[in-house]
């Protein structure tokens, strides 16, 4: 079952400017907007992906740090 969902006091510059960019890619106001909350929807706010992240290293024990792991996913890369 699909919801409605009403969003007030939107500043005229932001629903201009959102409006503006749904046409730019051929969509209403309504699909341009539906497609960014599934998506916002569909992933999880920085603190709770953080939050995860330490928790898995607790749990797994890893002792790698962040440079370590950038230079494993650049490794291969030119």
């Amino acid at each position: 079952m699909t919801k409605s969902i009403t969003i007030r006091d939107v500043p005229s510059e932001t629903a201009n400017e959102l409006a503006s960019r749904a046409a730019a890619t051929g969509r209403s106001l309504q699909e341009y907007l539906r497609g960014h909350l599934i998506d916002l929807a569909g992933r999880p706010e920085p603190e709770v992906w953080v939050a995860r992240v330490r928790e898995r290293k607790l749990r797994t024990g890893s002792q790698l740090d962040g440079t370590t792991i950038l230079l494993h996913r650049d490794s291969g890369r030119r």
